[in-house]
């Protein structure tokens, strides 16, 4: 069986991800668009969903996990009185209640007093988080609903915007990874004694990766790979620690906070190093390949 070819194109790609398409439809555009099979995205976006989702492109794969669990900010709207079965405007309709008695302030103090900082939340059965090696989603089209687990997760902000039109609230949340934008809705219409669904949901920004950098899918950007970790500590490394750095060996602590990205003089990424329980800095990834 023929080997199939190393990649040669390596980056980072900020796609403006349309409606209409998964995060994996995303992939298999890229891979005809670019000519490269090693493509893979951090943060999967419903296929609803517009905005940001993060592609790395050959060897930055490696680095994806490192953009997986930053902070995300996202924009939607939610639609008070009817519930649906998947929580979006996407599914069926399953209750509705009379909330046109409900204001903008009853909703800010319900959101402040329950929906921000530290709080716990149960996936929803239309995500693709995996229990027992199925995606939830996939249980949910056969009609089967299983116990989820609750899990933390932190609401930086969650920002009550406006009324567009009656029983309709723009909204803006800054959250942690692993949030369901739509739950967040779903909860939000309980609290407030009736039911709700999500609509519109955007994703404006994945940590300091802004919408205004993303480019549309037909015509993407590849940028480079210190991109990827650009939120990270970087460190130059001379020839003496680049010698190390292939061998995998653990350094010395660095004196800016860690990760820390490691590059050579022309900004090549080398290695991502964190800190070892015994205080040094040990290989977390190391590229096969200077990749710049």
């Amino acid at each position: 069986m023929a080997r199939r070819r190393p990649p040669t194109r390596h980056g980072l790609v900020i796609v403006d991800k349309p409606s209409g398409m998964t995060s994996h439809d995303v992939i298999n555009v890229l891979r005809k668009q670019l000519g490269e099979r090693r493509i893979g995205h951090a943060g999967t976006l419903d296929p609803d969903a517009t905005g940001i989702l993060l592609v790395g492109v050959g060897y930055v794969t490696r680095l994806l996990t490192f953009l997986s669990g930053l902070d995300k900010t996202y924009t939607g709207q939610i639609v008070l009185g009817t519930a649906t079965s998947t929580l979006d405007s996407s599914g069926t309709v399953t209750a509705t209640h009379d909330m046109s008695h409900i204001t903008l302030e009853e909703i800010r103090r319900v959101v402040a007093q329950n929906f921000v900082g530290d709080i716990k939340q149960v996936p929803p059965m239309v995500s693709a988080l995996k229990v027992g090696g199925v995606r939830l989603h996939e249980l949910a089209r056969q009609g089967v609903e299983v116990e989820r687990a609750e899990r933390a997760l932190t609401i930086h902000e969650f920002k009550v915007l406006e009324m567009p039109e009656p029983g309709v609230v723009n909204v803006e949340v800054r959250c942690s990874s692993g949030t369901y934008i739509r739950s967040l809705a779903d909860d939000l219409g309980r609290a407030l004694g009736g039911s709700a669904h999500l609509r519109n949901l955007r994703r404006t920004a994945v940590s300091d990766f802004q919408q205004s950098e993303a480019s549309p899918l037909e015509d993407v950007v590849v940028h480079p790979p210190i991109t990827a970790v650009r939120t990270m500590s970087r460190v130059v490394a001379d020839q003496a620690m680049q010698a190390m750095i292939k061998n995998g060996r653990e350094l010395e602590k660095f004196d800016s906070p860690a990760p820390w990205v490691l590059v050579d003089e022309n900004n090549s990424v080398l290695a991502i190093y964190e800190q070892s329980a015994s205080g040094r800095a040990k290989p977390s990834v190391v590229m096969a390949n200077a990749v710049s």
